[in-house]
């Protein structure tokens, strides 16, 4: 196989010309953040950001410069400004439907948490994949583009490739669920280095540049806090509900609280509040122990005003399932906590879908 070089990319982008200025990138000093892993290929083009739409083409033009190239297995090249953006306008009320949804995905739901730590990715995947056991069709976004841990976790081994139109990448399917992650397009091993505009872009293209449809749910990973990935998401896309995951300790309550009321603000709905890690019984001697507390999530559900949708032990089997990339409610479908996962996800699909959860029928011998 052909060894993929910054060298040889670079060498590639000099062949791209901006017609305005009379040069090519490379030479213009447009190119930055170049990645070269396992021939999968990433670099930004800076640009002043009036230019944006002018660019656009050049944009397509140098990734397909690249993708030309013998053993690159995919490019992405997006457009970032290093000049000073004004400051994001709010969403105005009513303003979901204005916005441009996705082709063929019924509804978007995002996944945050206002703090690392809490296991938000091991909720993401197993809600994405609780909602699969309800025979939905559903995608998995990873937007935690400096930290992406899907790839792992949903244990795929597959690479993105070329859709069908050979404009958009067609995103690797495991356990039924189409999974999407900057870990796809860079080794694990690289840090991304990248400024806000940077990150904004890159969510815009896994939003729009991967053949989604069709889906009746699309599950987005947040990074977390609140910064420019979750700003870009709910700008741009008509967001159904954002479900916010905290451990029951008032410290990653605090930062919960500041993710839920920034999604207030941005008039998204909130869909609820689960307690992850939210006790652990010791498989040895039966006890249960609080470690971070217990029931704090649920308190701050009902001071919120907002659902609480259940809560997810610490437990070891979890983790071993999601570090080996055989999440829990896959694998072991009977096993409590894939049930719980699953209530989880029938309570967010009934509240995006207009739908009643579904519950087994109870049955009452008089």
């Amino acid at each position: 196989m052909v060894e993929i070089t910054e060298q040889r990319v670079l060498d590639a982008l000099r062949t791209v010309r901006d017609s305005g200025r009379g040069d090519d990138v490379v030479a213009l000093g447009m190119v930055s953040g170049l990645n070269v892993a396992q021939g999968r290929v990433s670099f930004s083009l800076a640009i002043d950001p009036k230019d944006a739409a002018r660019l656009e083409p050049l944009r397509k033009a140098a990734e397909a410069a690249v993708a030309a190239l013998p053993g690159v297995v995919s490019a992405v090249a997006i457009l970032t400004a290093h000049r000073a953006q004004p400051a994001p306008q709010r969403t105005p009320p009513h303003a979901h439907g204005e916005k441009p949804g996705l082709a063929g995905v019924r509804a978007i739901v995002a996944v945050a948490s206002g703090k690392g730590g809490v296991g938000k990715s091991t909720v993401a995947a197993n809600l994405a994949l609780g909602l699969a056991a309800q025979g939905l069709k559903v995608g998995l976004l990873d937007c935690d583009v400096y930290g992406p841990s899907m790839p792992l976790m949903m244990g795929v081994k597959d690479k993105p490739t070329k859709a069908v139109d050979g404009k958009r990448l067609a995103p690797p399917v495991s356990y039924g669920v189409k999974v999407m992650s900057m870990g796809f397009l860079a080794s694990d091993k690289t840090p991304m280095i990248w400024r806000g505009p940077m990150v904004a872009n890159a969510v815009e293209q896994m939003l729009r540049g991967v053949e989604w449809e069709p889906l009746d749910v699309l599950i987005v990973d947040m990074p977390p806090g609140t910064g420019d990935a979750q700003l870009t998401l709910a700008q741009r896309v008509p967001l159904a509900g954002a479900v916010i995951v905290s451990t029951p300790q008032d410290i990653a309550l605090l930062d919960a609280r500041k993710g839920l009321n920034m999604f207030r603000q941005l008039e998204v709905p909130v869909l609820g509040i689960i307690e992850n890690m939210s006790y652990f019984h010791c498989p040895h001697c039966g006890e249960r122990t609080d470690v971070f507390g217990h029931g704090g999530a649920k308190r701050e559900a009902h001071d919120t005003k907002v659902e609480f949708l259940g809560e997810i032990p610490l437990d070891i089997v979890i983790r071993d399932t999601s570090d080996s990339g055989k999440p829990i409610t896959a694998t072991q479908p009977d096993s409590k906590h894939a049930e719980a996962f699953r209530e989880i996800a029938r309570k967010v699909w009934a509240k995006v879908s207009g739908e009643s959860a579904r519950t087994p029928p109870r049955i009452v011998v008089q």
